[in-house]
């Protein structure tokens, strides 16, 4: 079926970059290199469930404005530590500190990704819209080696607006120099991606590897990348 695009816009994290993947392998570096066993926190899938609870919860309140990223960096392993019953405020700065620096620079990616931003970018003007800081979104992206397929990377601290504000939609459709309805997002996010594409008038697609249950209205939906190569 044709459709009007020239230019498709890609979320990052949890789309493209194996958020949890990269973050699972730095948390294990992280407590054998600590000896967090040894701190009180006797084994490392609690270790590893507790920091999914507490970073779901903080980037949920980023999501909805309540919270700055800075607030995420300071308190995350704060509170992480506090769960199992430990208070040490100079290991928590260093445990965070570690995270983002080490993080960042794994590559692993979604399932697909590397051979539909390749079928992609022969076709379409590619960009990234992430939120966060230039500079851990830039180092993912290197490290993964996509940064040759796209166009143009957004970032929420380039844009001065973050999803899913419809200014950075509308800055990233600037750099493109393309109207609303040249464009289609693609992401896991409901809120920050979905709805915010939406308040900017544009197409969306919604990953969805878990199939997870939801009443918002997209324009497709996908369980993996590979679906990618049938819409567009």
């Amino acid at each position: 079926m044709p459709h009007p695009y020239t230019t498709v816009f890609f979320d990052l994290d949890h789309t493209l970059w194996d958020y949890d993947k990269n973050s699972y392998e730095t948390l294990v570096e992280l407590y054998e290199q600590y000896e967090l066993h040894a701190q009180g926190i006797d084994a490392f899938p609690k270790f590893h469930q507790h920091f999914k609870e507490v970073n779901q919860q903080l980037w949920h309140l980023y999501d909805h404005g309540k919270i700055t990223s800075e607030v995420i960096r300071r308190e995350r392993f704060v509170q992480i530590l506090e769960k199992s019953k430990v208070q040490n405020d100079e290991l928590a700065i260093k445990l965070s500190e570690h995270y983002l620096h080490a993080c960042p620079q794994k590559g692993y990616l979604i399932p697909h990704a590397l051979e539909i931003l390749d079928y992609l970018s022969d076709r379409y003007s590619l960009t990234v819209i992430t939120n966060g800081f230039e500079d851990i979104q830039r180092i993912k992206i290197l490290t993964s080696k996509i940064e040759s397929f796209f166009d143009h990377i957004v970032t929420s601290q380039k844009a001065g607006f973050k999803k899913p504000s419809p200014e950075i939609f509308q800055y990233a459709m600037d750099v493109n120099g393309i109207e609303s309805t040249a464009c289609i997002m693609i992401g896991d996010n409901l809120l920050t991606d979905i709805a915010g594409a939406q308040n900017a008038a544009i197409d969306t697609i919604l990953f969805n590897p878990e199939g997870i249950r939801h009443e918002v209205d997209v324009n497709h939906e996908i369980r993996s990348l590979k679906e990618l190569c049938t819409l567009l």
